[in-house]
């Protein structure tokens, strides 16, 4: 068992981000973190969604899922994200919600949170690795974490192998190696934020011995 506390966050349109968050909420779950599964809000037009039956279906099936809120940051020690990639570059909706979260930059309450990200795209190459590269951008300013998996385990390049993170296309089904590239991704993730959370307890108690 740990004592982590995990925010899985994704954005979705027709459900492949939701499956992978799927995955590495019960991976993390099986290493005993507490977890939340948490979606970015949409905000495309309501006509753009009514003219994609995929995506209008999509919303309606998981209207139920909690919307993230800055307060989720703030109550987990990792988080993981997985979005889609939209020319290269994270979602709108994902860089909205990135831009609310100045104020906790601001007093530090997301530095030292640990941090991992998965993504799809329409085709093998779309720009995958530079939608992880530019989401990890914004958590170097945060004082994050990064725990990429690398190629730190077989699942990795069993996959496909991003060392980044976790890269899908979207719209093909997806198979038991990305399965468990998810899953060595996020135990991954969580035996860093462990690990992290040992080394401060230790500065702390440190600090407090040289007070």
């Amino acid at each position: 068992m740990t004592n982590v506390k995990l925010a899985v966050i994704y954005y979705s349109a027709t459900g492949t981000n939701y499956q992978l968050a799927q995955w590495a909420a019960k991976g993390a779950r099986e290493m005993g973190a507490e977890v939340r599964i948490c979606k970015v809000p949409e905000l495309a037009a309501q006509s753009a969604i009514d003219a994609n039956p995929a995506w209008k279906a999509h919303l309606k099936a998981t209207e139920d899922v909690p919307v993230v809120s800055l307060d989720d940051l703030v109550w987990a020690d990792a988080y993981v994200f997985s979005i889609p990639t939209r020319y290269g570059n994270m979602p709108s909706q994902v860089k909205q919600f990135l831009d609310t979260t100045g104020g906790l930059w601001f007093t530090g309450k997301l530095a030292n949170k640990v941090v991992s990200a998965m993504v799809s795209a329409s085709n093998p190459h779309g720009g995958q690795e530079t939608t992880i590269l530019g989401l990890y951008t914004t958590m170097f300013h945060w004082g994050a974490i990064i725990a990429a998996p690398g190629y730190t385990d077989p699942a990795v390049f069993a996959a496909g192998g991003n060392p980044y993170g976790t890269s899908v296309t979207a719209g093909v089904e997806l198979k038991e190696e990305t399965r468990l590239a998810v899953m060595h991704q996020v135990r991954r993730t969580i035996t860093v934020a462990l690990g992290v959370q040992y080394g401060l307890k230790i500065s702390s108690h440190q600090a407090l011995q040289e007070a």
